[in-house]
């Protein structure tokens, strides 16, 4: 996935906070849960609904409930009264997490994107470890720690709802520039008919005055021809008689 320096910079930051510090995360105070939601990479990390609720995949419904329950409450405006902006931006990011997962179609693209992502990292070690049994060296591998296991599927699933949320930007961008230019069209229509329509209409009311005009002309023109006739209407000479 393409992405600019500041990008980059906030994946960084993001992928450096691993699952290490999950158990402090989840007692973490309000202020430290609002810095939590709101900091560099947060745009990614709000991406996954289970990371921003700190909750495990599987989880019950009514776990989900609870851990919402708790967490908006920590975050919540009128419990940060001298940081109401940003806890009404974590709250919100909470809210929007916890009502991604009451919906069953959110909630499988979710678990679909995480099982993808763990999926891919299996892989790459699979294939890793074919390298180096190839290669006549010891198979073991940096991810067959669990830690880093865990820390290489947190990364890469963020990655996965990145690449997601771009496509999905792209799609809409595209949409958005194709309903535009279909509405151009459907004004530049209109204009049309409507030029056309007050065409016909000034057509229409100004056709007596026309007639009227050719009549007119017709009738003018058939004078100066009767007028033309008479003045070549010469009588004949008479001839004189000549006397000896």
């Amino acid at each position: 996935m393409a992405a600019g320096g500041s990008g980059d910079d906030a994946f960084q930051t993001f992928y450096t906070e691993v699952k290490q510090i999950e158990k402090r995360d989840s007692v973490l105070t309000s202020k430290q849960q609002i810095e939590r939601l709101l900091r560099p990479g947060a745009s990614y990390f709000n991406l996954n609904p289970f990371e921003v609720l700190q909750i495990d995949p599987e989880a019950t419904d009514e776990e989900l409930k609870k851990r919402f329950r708790q967490l908006s409450i920590l975050v919540h405006p009128d419990k940060n009264q001298d940081d109401v902006e940003r806890a009404q931006l974590a709250f919100e990011a909470v809210d929007k997490a916890y009502k991604m997962l009451l919906e069953t179609e959110h909630k499988k693209k979710a678990l679909d994107v995480i099982h993808a992502g763990k999926e891919y990292v299996e892989h790459m070690m699979s294939q890793k470890k074919k390298q180096l049994k190839k290669d006549g060296k010891p198979t073991d591998v940096e991810e067959d720690d669990p830690e880093v296991f865990r820390q290489a599927v947190y990364k890469q699933t963020m990655k996965l709802f990145a690449e997601l949320e771009i496509k999905r930007k792209e799609r809409e961008a595209k949409d958005m520039h194709e309903r535009k230019r279909q509405r151009e069209e459907e004004i530049e229509t209109q204009e049309r008919a409507k030029r056309e329509r007050e065409w016909q209409k000034n057509f229409e009311e100004t056709r007596d005055g026309r007639v009227d005009s050719w009549r007119s002309f017709q009738a003018k023109g058939k004078t100066k021809k009767e007028k033309k006739n008479r003045t070549f209407l010469k009588p004949p000479k008479v001839k004189m008689e000549q006397r000896e």
